[in-house]
């Protein structure tokens, strides 16, 4: 049974996170992102953003630049952020005839 730290330390991420899940797009003052893949696992985030104590990541490319290449972020969701779209939902196909 997970802790109460654990369970907080949990809520906390998420918070930092935000909506920003794969297939959302978001805005900020340093453009308009989409978001391509969501890294919790903190030994992966701490490699891609190369600081010890990174506990996510979120690899994203800029939709304004046509010439975008994807990039990964571990700046926090705040006030100044606004989702777009939504990001996608697992969908259920229906079975091949």
């Amino acid at each position: 049974m997970p802790s109460i730290a654990s369970l907080h330390c949990l809520a906390d991420i998420t918070d930092q996170i935000g909506p920003r899940r794969p297939g959302a797009i978001y805005q900020n003052v340093d453009g308009r992102f989409e978001v391509l893949a969501l890294i919790t696992d903190p030994t992966a985030a701490a490699q891609l953003l190369r600081r010890d104590g990174a506990r996510w990541a979120v690899i994203v490319r800029d939709t304004l630049r046509p010439d975008g290449q994807p990039f990964a972020v571990g700046s926090v969701w705040t006030t100044s952020d606004y989702l777009i779209r939504p990001a996608r939902t697992a969908t259920a196909f229906a079975p091949a005839a």
